[in-house]
């Protein structure tokens, strides 16, 4: 009888594990969880990553002297012309992992798939723009095995030169551009510009008169034909073109999330920018700065004593770490150097505002150039500065409508500071100084190509160099790629502030 019920026992325990696992996989399978996600999604999330990162206030937007800190640790760049290495690898860090890795990833998905062609080139545009600012920041960097960790499994990608880069971004702008199809299908899910098919074409176009303009002293033959290509092709001309980030309470803007944070306090526009736009009389100095008068902290700091008053802003000498800022406004009777102007963080610093990728006042400023080289043979240089100038006016106001510019005061602008052909680089340099504002990387890159603004050395007397002229490499690049690292160093020159990239000549 004992053996008839361990018998019965046991069957009954096969039967129930039976059914037990009768549609097991199905029970235990997550049917509202995603297996896969739209690629369209994947481009958005490296658009937004696209958004210049906080290190380019301590590094890039300070080397071209328009805002800078007196404060030392995390702070430390180009307000003392000081390698960083726990800031200068913040783009790399970015874009890598929040453009490059997405960009590839989806390039790799629907490279053969004609239904989503536009969606391809959209990717590869936004590729190049990731790309462009990577090598121009650093040099040499991985291109063609960059990004490829997770989809080829290339863990230590070998890196290439600034030449080899540039010569492929060519043909990735020029190739995405043309192939940008109106009649195909349109990618609504786009953050960009909504899947508008004729703005993601003037935005390559745009970016391929950027990198045509980059080889202007390296290679001025190539430079002529692509600048020629991109300007035939159609280029952002108007700000409801603009390749701009609109940011929002869950997607702040970097620099403006800083500037309304622990840092709010810590940064100030410089003497060599607030003078040059005090100097024209130029209506953006109100449009742009803020003064805290009688502030003696940063809690001081408040709207009540705040003023855009154009007179009364005082930029931040250069070269000062905080007891030298202390003394400067003590010499220049302010309260405290917490009543050096500042850029509004209320307005275009705002935490919500654009970050500007490529504007029509850019644009513009790029044509009068090469029209003044010879390199385009349509409309007058002057034209084309005019334009440049007022565009960028123009664009405050869709930043934030307290910086709006009335036409009038452009209009007297213009015609107090005429444009002298004498004068057409420098004039035409400066002006792209003051349109790229907040836009870091190119005003940087185009301060090293062109010489202008012509600025004085940073005079802190424990610089490492006179001018930054690239960012130097991670150190986990460093420590983990050594190999590949150490060979494009021995290419390219040392691993410093000092070492020019290829076309900066």
């Amino acid at each position: 009888m004992k053996k008839i019920l361990n018998y019965i026992f046991i069957v009954s325990i096969l039967v129930y594990s039976s059914a037990c696992d009768s549609n097991f996989d199905e029970l235990n399978t997550n049917k509202v969880s995603a297996t896969s996600i739209d690629p369209a999604f994947q481009l958005n999330n490296a658009i937004i990553g696209s958004a210049y990162s906080t290190g380019t206030l301590i590094y890039e937007i300070g080397v071209v002297q328009q805002i800078v800190s007196p404060n030392s640790g995390l702070l430390t760049g180009a307000n003392y012309n000081q390698d960083n290495r726990g800031v200068t690898d913040d783009s790399w860090q970015a874009y890598y992992r929040n453009v490059i890795k997405n960009t590839k990833d989806v390039i790799s998905q629907i490279k053969e798939d004609p239904s989503r062609e536009n969606l391809y080139h959209m990717t590869r545009i936004i590729q190049a723009n990731a790309y462009m600012v990577l090598t121009d920041t650093y040099g040499s960097v991985p291109y063609f095995e960059g990004g490829v960790g997770y989809s080829q499994q290339i863990y230590l990608p070998v890196y290439d030169s600034q030449q080899v880069i540039y010569t492929d971004l060519i043909k990735e702008l020029s190739e995405a551009s043309a192939a940008l199809n109106p009649s195909g299908r349109i990618e609504t899910a786009d953050i960009l510009y909504a899947g508008d098919i004729m703005k993601w074409k003037s935005f390559g176009y745009s970016l391929l008169l950027r990198a045509g303009m980059r080889l202007s002293e390296v290679d001025p033959t190539t430079a002529q034909s692509v600048v020629q290509q991109a300007f035939q092709g159609g280029v952002i001309l108007t700000n409801s073109e603009n390749a701009s980030l609109k940011h929002d309470p869950n997607y702040t803007n970097p620099i403006g999330n800083l500037l309304n944070a622990t840092e709010a306090s810590n940064f100030y526009l410089t003497e060599p920018f607030v003078e040059y736009l005090r100097s024209k009389n130029d209506p953006r100095l109100p449009a742009i700065a803020i003064t805290y008068v009688g502030a003696k902290s940063g809690p001081e700091q408040t709207p009540a004593n705040g003023t855009y008053a154009a007179d009364v802003h005082v930029g931040m000498p250069m070269g000062n770490d905080n007891a030298g800022a202390v003394k400067a406004a003590s010499d220049l009777g302010l309260a405290s150097f917490y009543e050096f102007a500042q850029a509004d963080r209320r307005r275009l610093a705002k935490n919500t505002a654009q970050n500007f990728l490529v504007t029509a006042s850019q644009n513009y400023l790029l044509l009068a150039e090469a029209r003044q080289r010879g390199w385009i043979t349509s409309g007058d240089v002057e034209s084309y500065f005019n334009a440049g100038v007022r565009a960028h006016m123009l664009q405050l106001g869709t930043v934030d409508e307290g910086s709006s510019i009335a036409l009038g005061e452009i209009d007297a602008y213009l015609s107090a500071n005429p444009f002298d052909s004498s004068k057409a680089m420098e004039q035409i340099g400066m002006q792209y100084w003051v349109s790229s504002f907040l836009n870091g990387p190119e005003a940087f890159a185009n301060f090293r190509r062109t010489g202008f603004p012509i600025l004085q050395a940073n005079p802190y007397q424990g610089r490492e160099v006179e001018f930054i002229n690239r960012l130097t490499y991670p150190n986990s690049e460093i420590s983990v790629n050594s190999e590949n690292v150490q060979a494009a160093i021995s290419a390219q020159g040392a691993d410093n502030l000092a070492t020019k990239v290829w076309w900066d000549k």
